[in-house]
């Protein structure tokens, strides 16, 4: 589980980088962080978010609901 002081801070990697987009993340299924912005979402692996642009940008298209749980290994 990501502590909530966690979940405050996180920000979207790409988004931080645009101006007038803020990034916040929001924690769907307990496994992934969508951003509330661009769409990216990025998986939760042991507790630990991968906050990598190409990890996100795999799951873009993907609609939320049907977000594995749990989400696959990176590779």
């Amino acid at each position: 589980m990501i502590p909530n002081d966690l979940l405050e801070i996180l920000r979207c990697p790409v988004c931080v980088r645009e101006p007038g987009k803020e990034g916040l993340l929001e924690l769907v299924k307990e496994t992934w962080l969508v951003c509330q912005d661009c769409g990216r979402k990025y998986p939760i692996i042991d507790d630990i978010p991968v906050m990598l642009i190409d990890e996100g940008d795999k799951w873009v298209q993907t609609p939320a609901d049907a977000l594995p749980v749990p989400p696959p290994n990176i590779s």
